[in-house]
């Protein structure tokens, strides 16, 4: 069987150096925002470019203290739009509703998976105050093209990054384009914690005051209680753990683009429509991390079935749109065939860094095989 994500293998690599984090942290007697988070948040906020780095439980968390956040500063009230994909993993939309904002769902571009820049304008009103961009997939969306739209309507940009973890353009990594980020370490991210982990980038220091209380019971002081917060922090052992996978990202990563190509330059099947990187120009460089490799096709249970059969397992990311789920129900009258057509005809390929080069060649072989008659 050729896994869809060797999560085992993956943190077997460093097996010795998990350990001896972990031991540190049972040694040390501090369990709970300890020296481990100070320096996690740290160095991942020097990973990415920004001046602050604020851990949290979960990416969720991390989208909904964000915007909390900016309630708090007065820069948002409840009711204010926040345009978002409509394509989106729920997450991005249970953070809006949460706070008690209006989600404005955007199709996204059919090529890229994320938010259409082109549609975003005809989409903003005066109750317009922020655009939620998600880098789906692993690609950062095209945030030069975004900002310059929230500029000109003085939006707030915040980015879910929860599956571009080192994604860039030109050198500027997913992080450090907008107001804010939140970032998900779920185990099965680029960057995994083993249980879930979150955090936010920033150059805002208010913002980032803000969100540590938040995230702290609304306290910024002990025993004293600025907001009606909640606790929301980034474990100790988890930041142990992240600071040795970080040093190992980006070797992750490289691979994880080595099987990218190799399954874009190896898959020959006209039924099968490939994944692309976004190139504004000549003279733009994009660096997509692969957190998935997802292809399309309008026979994806048959795909599947016969991929499962060849001992190759794969994923759907995702089977049903935010607006057609249950808990969305009020929307599901809208009018969005592009997010739709996606959502039925997405599959995610094995895409693990310890996949060898010859089950991605067992992988391309399988497809190039397929048939949809």
């Amino acid at each position: 069987m050729i896994q869809f994500l060797d999560l085992k293998g993956i943190n077997a690599q460093y097996r010795e150096e998990l350990i001896l984090a972990v031991t540190d942290v049972i040694d040390s007697g501090w369990y709970i925002q300890g020296s481990q988070v100070n320096a996690f948040e740290q160095e991942f906020a020097d990973y990415c470019g920004t001046k602050h780095g604020i851990g949290v439980a979960n990416g969720l968390d991390a989208l909904i203290l964000i915007l909390r956040a900016y309630k708090a500063l007065g820069k948002l009230k409840e009711g204010d739009e926040v345009i978002v994909p409509a394509n989106t993993y729920i997450a991005s939309i249970l953070a809006i509703t949460e706070n008690r904002l209006k989600p404005i769902l955007v199709e996204p571009n059919e090529h890229t998976y994320n938010l259409d820049p082109s549609l975003i304008e005809q989409a903003i009103t005066p109750n317009t105050k922020a655009i939620l961009a998600v880098h789906l997939y692993g690609q950062l969306a095209d945030m030069p093209a975004i900002n310059t739209i929230a500029q000109k309507h003085n939006l707030l940009v915040i980015e879910d990054a929860a599956q571009a973890h080192g994604a860039q353009i030109d050198g500027r990594k997913a992080g450090n384009w907008s107001d804010a980020a939140g970032f998900s370490f779920y185990p099965g991210k680029n960057l995994g914690a083993l249980g879930d982990a979150g955090a936010v980038t920033t150059h805002d220091d208010q913002l980032a005051q803000t969100l540590r209380a938040l995230g702290n019971y609304g306290s910024h002081k002990k025993y004293e209680n600025l907001y009606q917060g909640i606790n929301s922090r980034l474990d100790e052992i988890q930041a142990a753990l992240l600071r040795v996978k970080l040093k190992h990202l980006d070797t992750e990563t490289k691979r994880r683009q080595q099987i990218a190509t190799m399954y874009i330059e190896g898959i020959k099947n006209d039924a099968i429509v490939l994944p692309l990187t976004r190139t504004a120009s000549p003279l733009t460089r994009t660096d997509h991390v692969w957190h998935l490799f997802v292809i399309r096709t309008p026979h994806r249970e048959k795909l599947q079935t016969y991929l499962a059969g060849q001992g190759i397992q794969t994923l759907i990311h995702y089977p049903i749109a935010p607006h057609q789920q249950q808990a969305y129900k009020q929307w599901s009258n809208q009018n969005l065939p592009i997010t739709q057509a996606i959502h039925q005809q997405v599959l995610s390929l094995p895409i693990s860094p310890t996949m060898t080069d010859q089950q991605v060649h067992a992988v391309c072989q399988s497809l190039n095989h397929f048939t949809d008659a």
